[in-house]
């Protein structure tokens, strides 16, 4: 009779590796019928594999960001550079960061931008609603920069300027704190700024109705007013499909609050369709009040919702958007 440790390599019908290494790990164990276990476990992680791989997808924005930082750094020290952030000589980095950005939205999400006529050749702001994540932004900042030439600065909440590493990333690109004084300087030295006036509660707490989350923040109409410029609203399609937020947990909105750093758990990456649509500007006016000013960019950028994103916004008629044309009207 064969002994167990030599039925792995002997015998007239030798084991598999699996059944082998099954054996040699229920020896090592102790534990009898171990291939029972070892079956649960594999069943397991099949019915898991999706939620994971759906909280997983998300974490690829973070590498890209982090890509995009260690890039920086090796173009910072191929020029032996040490704080010029400003300076021009960042202007070959942007753009390889900018092709990076670019490629990652072609590719993923059959990234589309349109109304780009409504841009001013001037200095603009412009306004957009935000999504659980800011990719849309980044695709836009990255095509504005690759077929027109144009940089678009960004007022980002406080939280991200205290991220790990994230320093050079936003200097390069002139992401600012937000300050209404820095944004109108900004302005008046003919840049243009974009601004989301839900900032993270939005992107956190807005859902697949494409609820407008702005509170009573009328200071970007203000910002518009003191630099005399117009406002674009901007809105990209499908943008809560991409990834979404569990911001429907009631406890989570309570702690976000308090503590206001955003810890709400995202899941998604999916490779559904973007389109940035970029409505028609609202002109300065000096008679327009800051309340009345943010009732209309509030609407505008409503309108280019209606317009555009099909409500409840559904993923799986997202994915399927990547195989459809886009309508000439639009």
């Amino acid at each position: 009779m064969i002994g167990g440790n030599e039925s792995c390599t002997a015998g007239p019908i030798p084991m598999s590796y699996l059944t082998c290494l099954t054996y040699i790990l229920g020896e090592w164990t102790g534990v009898e019928h171990i291939e029972d276990y070892l079956s649960y476990a594999v069943y397991l992680l099949w019915v898991l594999f999706p939620l994971a791989v759906v909280l997983l997808l998300p974490g690829v924005l973070v590498i890209l960001f982090y890509t995009s930082i260690l890039l920086l750094h090796i173009y910072k020290r191929k020029n032996e550079l040490k704080e010029a952030y400003s300076n021009d000589v960042w202007d070959g980095a942007r753009q390889m960061l900018a092709t990076l950005w670019d490629g990652h939205g072609r590719i993923w999400h059959g990234y589309e931008l349109h109304g780009t006529e409504n841009i001013p050749e001037g200095p603009g702001l412009i306004v957009f609603y935000h999504g659980a994540t800011p990719a849309d932004y980044v695709y836009f900042m990255a095509r504005l920069l690759i077929q027109w030439k144009r940089r678009c600065h960004v007022v980002a909440d406080h939280f991200v300027f205290r991220l790990p590493g994230f320093k050079i990333l936003l200097d390069v690109h002139g992401v600012i704190h937000g300050p209404r004084e820095e944004c109108v300087n900004a302005l008046k030295k003919g840049c243009l700024l974009a601004i989301a006036p839900g900032g993270v509660r939005e992107a956190l707490f807005s859902d697949e109705m494409y609820t407008i989350i702005w509170g009573d923040r009328k200071g970007f109409a203000q910002v518009a007013i003191d630099a005399k410029v117009p406002i674009i609203p901007m809105f990209t399609q499908n943008v809560r499909e991409g990834v979404r937020t569990l911001g429907g947990i009631k406890i989570l909105r309570s702690l976000y609050e308090r503590i206001r750093l955003p810890i709400v758990p995202v899941y998604g990456g999916f490779p559904v369709k973007l389109r940035t649509f970029i409505g028609e500007p609202i002109p300065y006016d000096p008679n327009v009040t800051a309340e009345e000013l943010t009732a209309k960019t509030k609407a505008a950028v409503q309108a280019l919702i209606e317009k555009h994103q099909k409500i409840p916004g559904n993923i799986f008629r997202a994915l399927m958007e990547r195989f459809q044309t886009q309508k000439k009207e639009d």
